[in-house]
């Protein structure tokens, strides 16, 4: 049995807390009642968005069509070995939740993406990815359902066709395929410590630990995190909201000439990868509000609504980010962020 609700607000339901409706919207707990919705005729005559935890989307306005909300719970050890063990996580399951899970059992791979906002189901899609880690290094597979067909398959890791804060789900897929479950494989025994990153470096440092466990790898992360970037439950943001630009290296150093500081990091295929971070701070944009919204005052790739913002006026804030990057550098951000 299903329940589609009609005019549902939207609003309590993402991170940046923007007004917007939807004309129908519906909550998925199991795989039963989307079997059930996706025969439906408000299902069948309608566009479609799935919704998460809300934490990636901006609506710009009402969405005249059917949200699904992905609810699914659950976390079964599919394979344990002295070394490794094999985790399937139902999509609805909170990340971070997740996270803090295998921290306490002592499983390695995802500590160093504590605190990323939003759903299990999200991180594929999304390849999410922080402090020198991605999630596509611990997914073994992501199962669901194609919203056309109605069949379930799962997708091997190499299958997923992963990218920078990119895969299949997110580009070919998109809105097409419905995640039920998440499967990864993590470390029980000799865990990759990845301190790479110079601000979890910096931490530990200052606590004098040279041999860090996983424990305090995730320790580390959400102290920087909660330091530079506001809480959605307090300020209205959906985390950065520009993917860090890829530059051609001759693109690079030209910049270079005129602007000597720039940071880049290289990338493959002779390309550069430059903070969007910088190059919008550059542009003045840190800290300025714009009306009801505005730039974090300590991350200029956060977005945030102060008081009431519209999901028009955060994009009209994108937008006008966008034009003066490409103005004073030649480099058009792209946006990680969902746009509805």
């Amino acid at each position: 049995m299903i329940t589609i609700e009609e005019h549902k607000d939207l609003r309590p339901l993402t991170t940046f807390g923007v007004p917007a409706n939807a004309r129908y919207f519906c909550r998925i707990s199991s795989l039963t009642a989307l079997e059930h919705l996706i025969q439906h005729p408000i299902y069948l005559n309608n566009t479609r968005f799935i919704l998460g935890g809300g934490s990636n989307v901006l609506f710009t306005h009402d969405y005249n069509g059917l949200i699904i909300q992905n609810l699914l719970k659950g976390i079964t050890i599919r394979y344990e070995s002295d070394d490794l063990i094999e985790l399937e996580v139902m999509a609805g399951e909170v990340w971070h939740d997740l996270v803090m899970h295998c921290v306490h059992h002592n499983w390695g791979g995802i500590e160093n993406l504590s605190l990323i906002p939003g759903t299990v189901g999200a991180a594929p899609i999304q390849n999410i990815g922080a402090y020198g880690v991605e999630v596509k290094e611990v997914i073994k597979s992501v199962t669901g359902i194609n919203l056309e067909t109605g069949l379930l398959r799962t997708f091997l890791n190499h299958e997923c066709e992963f990218n920078y804060r990119d895969s299949i789900f997110k580009s070919k897929l998109k809105e097409n395929f419905f995640i039920s479950s998440v499967t990864l494989t993590l470390s029980k025994k000799t865990h990759r410590i990845n301190t790479s990153y110079g601000a979890i470096h910096d931490v530990l440092k200052q606590q004098h630990i040279t041999t860090p466990s996983i424990q305090q790898v995730s320790d580390a992360v959400i102290q920087i995190r909660r330091s530079k970037l506001p809480d959605p439950t307090v300020l209205g943001n959906a985390g950065s909201f520009f993917k860090n630009p890829t530059i051609p290296l001759a693109h690079y150093q030209k910049l270079q000439k005129s602007f000597p500081e720039i940071p880049g990091y290289t990338s493959v295929n002779q390309e550069v990868k430059v903070p969007a971070g910088w190059l919008i701070e550059q542009c003045g944009w840190k800290g300025k509000r714009v009306g009801n919204v505005g730039v974090h005052t300590q991350q200029a790739l956060v977005l945030v609504n102060y008081s009431n913002g519209s999901g028009a006026e955060i994009f009209s804030l994108a937008s006008q980010i966008i034009l003066s990057v490409k103005e004073k550098f030649d480099i058009t951000l792209i946006c990680e962020v969902n746009i509805k």
